[in-house]
């Protein structure tokens, strides 16, 4: 009896361990568009960008890196979670550092365009490795904890990005985290461990892969990932623009909102997948959050008062990422745990190309028109867009885990 407690303490003590060092790497993922997001009125006027070209620059990340979603997914499941991803880290923090040396627009975007392949690395194998951890029942709960390091390196940056800038300047910060970063991949390299149900008997094929593109199942959950990520990623590049440029508050104070949203992020994403797991109705939590989704991004843009867009942005924060975990479970769930880095690399690469225009889409409406506004007004027409695909969705899984079945 001893013995049998103390093997299943060492297990989750390792469990524990490997959860942490994953989610540690995955926080230097968001740390270099964290801070380009915050301090892009201070880059613009350093490089003398447009807001087109500003986001030019987080858009050609987001669009190289959704290219490279399923290769990236492939090669995880193909050839081991951990060594992928230790590559992606690497990658991901040698680029953050080198983009604090930038003095040309064409530099940034070589720099950023090349770090949407490591950071594609990073993302599906971390999700993959996340999940390798936790049974079956908890499998949204175990994809949504990748978010905790995405978020914290938001959090991190928002918080002390002003101090950063007041104190030494606008590229420090990419040289103090990068270097951080580079040595907690070797930290990972070094200390983790594959988990014990974690198998690479079955490997996945080409075959599988391409076939994914031959089921409407799986093209109905990508329309509802390119609804997720541009909703997500557009409204976390622009706000801080938005509050600052339009808005006229302090880049400290803007800081502080922003960490406040990532704060509030963190535990929605974890409750997401919990109420998923219990219902056991992904679609449900999916479709209530994009409703909510909807009516506050249009609240953050036309708000009167500071009270009304703190508000909308604090219950925007609550449901922006809530339904993250459902969305990589429900294709899980379908064609099983085995395909878990194709099936994200899959989802996600439709998640990507909608960020990558929604971030371009956002800019250039700005330049054009001088306001945020269409913008986010786009923001709540596709939301729901994401609610009708979400209907979609449910009804073709419901008939496939009855085919399953049977």
């Amino acid at each position: 009896m001893d013995l049998h407690l103390q093997n299943r303490q060492l297990r989750e003590a390792n469990r524990t361990m490997n959860v942490i060092l994953i989610i540690l790497c995955t926080c230097f993922q968001s740390m270099a568009q964290s801070a380009i997001s915050l301090f892009l009125p201070i880059i613009r006027q350093d490089l003398d960008l447009s807001f087109t070209q500003g986001g030019t620059i987080s858009a050609i990340t987001v669009f190289v890196y959704a290219l490279m979603q399923i290769p990236a997914g492939f090669l995880a499941d193909r050839y081991g979670l951990k060594k992928i991803f230790f590559f992606g880290v690497l990658g991901t923090t040698i680029l953050t550092l080198m983009f604090g040396f930038i003095t040309e627009y064409w530099q940034a975007l070589f720099i950023q365009g090349t770090s949407g392949i490591f950071r594609a690395f990073l993302f599906a194998p971390g999700v993959a490795l996340l999940a390798s951890w936790f049974p079956p029942e908890r499998r949204a709960t175990a994809m949504a904890l990748s978010l905790i390091g995405l978020f914290s390196g938001q959090l991190i940056i928002s918080v002390t990005g002003a101090s950063f800038v007041k104190y030494f300047n606008w590229r420090f910060p990419f040289f103090f985290f990068a270097s951080i970063g580079i040595l907690s991949s070797f930290v990972y390299l070094v200390f983790s461990k594959p988990s014990p149900s974690y198998s690479t008997a079955q490997k996945v094929g080409l075959k599988e892969v391409f076939d994914l593109f031959r089921h409407l199942f799986m093209w109905i959950c990508g329309g509802v990932q390119y609804v997720r990520l541009a909703v997500m990623q557009s409204i976390t590049f622009w706000l801080p623009s938005l509050l600052i440029d339009e808005k006229g508050l302090s880049l400290q104070v803007t800081g502080y909102l922003i960490a406040l949203r990532a704060i509030l992020t963190v535990p929605s994403n974890l409750l997401g997948g919990v109420v998923s797991d219990r219902l056991k109705n992904p679609p449900l939590v999916i479709g209530i959050s994009l409703i909510i989704l909807s009516i506050t991004s249009v609240l953050i843009v036309i708000g009167n008062n500071m009270s009304l867009i703190i508000t909308a942005i604090v219950i925007n924060a609550m449901f922006i990422q809530f339904y993250f975990g459902p969305i990589f479970a429900a294709p899980v769930e379908v064609y099983g745990a085995h395909m878990t880095g194709t099936l994200t690399g899959f989802g996600n690469f439709f998640a990507n190309l909608g960020a990558f225009s929604f971030i371009y889409l956002l800019g250039y409406l700005k330049d054009k028109t001088g306001l945020f506004e269409s913008g986010f007004y786009a923001i709540g027409a596709l939301c729901v867009v994401g609610i009708v695909f979400t209907v979609l969705m449910d009804r073709l899984r419901k008939s496939m885990k009855k085919e399953n079945l049977g």
